[in-house]
Order: structure tokens, then C-alpha cells, then sequence
């Protein structure tokens, strides 16, 4: 069940989600560290493994958060939902995607009722803490875990990488959003990606007789 503080904050961000300000990235990318990837192997609701190159003619549009987190992360997704309905026909051609960086408490049961509360398009991923660092490294997205001083092992929150980041429809790196860009900003960057990318032909799986 989602927690109620939760449920009220999204409310109050449905209407003006595209004015949230201010950038909360955890941390700037390394000067040092490899170009971004956009690379991952995780798991969604069902149990069944999902790369970044399972939605071939789509962008992907992915965000790394948790469902305990207290305002970024449902910004985020209010964010994504917009965009969605924003790209109107075109959406189908966006595929919106939620890492979890707290797989403890993030289960894939977790994850979908959360997900599913701000749009049923949005995936959430999980995985083994491990296959998370990865994919977290091919973003060049950072988290840590955050602990106050006498409060139960339970008790923590992650600082993490804000904002969104697009993949193109052959699952390589495009960019990156900041967190405080307007979900209008965005949606037209996208349409104007798709503008600009042929549409997959669909395939006949099994052709006319005769």
C-alpha cells in the first residue's frame, strides 16, 4: 500500500509539476568517468529480465529513485506522466522507466503499485544490488545510501541522481534532463526526436494466404 504522505504530495504536484525548480543531483558526473552507456540488465514486476535493448523503435525515457523518496522522485514520475500525455499519439513511441537505487525495500511488488499510481506505461525496474550499481554506472548516475546517527537500520534515505535521462530507439544514450527542466521543455525535445526518426514499419508475423 502506498504511504499517505506520499499519495497527498502527489496531489498537490499534479498541477504544477512542470514548475518544480532547482537542481538535487547528488552528485555532478566525473570529468573522469566514461561517456554514458545507458546500459542496464534488471528485472521488472514480473520476474522477467529487461535490457535496454528490449524496446527496439522506442525512446526510453529513465529516472533512478525510490518509492520511500519524499518529493524528487514523485516530481519525476508526475513529470513523466505529463510528458506522456503531452507527446499525445506519439506516445506509444516513449517508453518511461523507473530504477530503483534501494532495492531492499523497493520490491518488484512495491514497484508496481507505485509506478502504476502515476501512469500504467511506466515501467519499474529492480535488481540485485550489484546489476543496480551497473546501471547506475553506465549513466554516470550516482546514489548512497543515508543514515542518521541512532536511527534503526531500517530507517535511511538515498541521495541520488536527479532527473531524467533518453535513450533512442536502438537503447544508446541521447542526454540528460536536469531536474529542474519543464515536463513542456522535454516533451518537445522528444517530438521533435521523433519528427526527426522514421517509424519502425510493423511486421506481418505471418503473411496473407494464397
Amino acid at each position: 500500500m502506498m504511504k499517505a504522505p506520499v499519495v497527498a504530495l502527489i496531489a498537490a504536484l499534479l498541477p504544477t509539476a512542470s514548475a518544480a525548480s532547482g537542481s538535487v543531483d547528488a552528485a555532478l558526473p566525473d570529468d573522469a568517468a566514461p561517456p554514458p552507456s545507458g546500459r542496464y540488465l534488471l528485472m521488472d514486476a514480473n520476474g522477467r529480465a529487461v535490457t535496454n535493448a528490449d524496446f527496439p523503435g522506442r525512446f526510453q525515457l529513465v529516472a533512478f529513485g525510490y518509492t520511500y523518496c519524499p518529493d524528487v522522485c514523485p516530481t519525476t514520475l508526475v513529470e513523466a506522466a505529463a510528458i506522456l500525455k503531452r507527446l499525445g499519439d506519439r506516445a506509444d513511441r516513449v517508453q518511461p522507466i523507473f530504477i530503483t537505487v534501494d532495492p531492499q525495500r523497493d520490491t518488484p511488488e512495491v514497484l508496481a503499485t507505485y509506478t502504476a499510481y502515476f501512469h500504467p506505461r511506466i515501467i519499474g525496474l529492480t535488481g540485485s544490488p550489484e546489476l543496480i550499481a551497473r546501471a547506475a554506472r553506465h549513466f554516470n548516475a550516482r546514489y548512497e545510501k543515508v543514515t542518521e546517527p541512532g536511527s534503526p537500520a531500517d530507517r535511511y534515505s538515498v541521495d541520488h541522481s536527479a532527473g531524467m535521462y533518453l535513450l533512442g530507439p536502438d537503447g544508446g544514450y541521447i542526454r540528460k534532463f536536469g531536474y529542474s527542466t519543464p515536463a513542456a521543455e522535454i516533451a518537445e525535445r522528444i517530438d521533435g526526436l521523433l519528427s526527426e526518426t522514421p517509424e519502425p514499419k510493423k511486421i506481418l508475423r505471418h503473411p496473407p494466404a494464397g
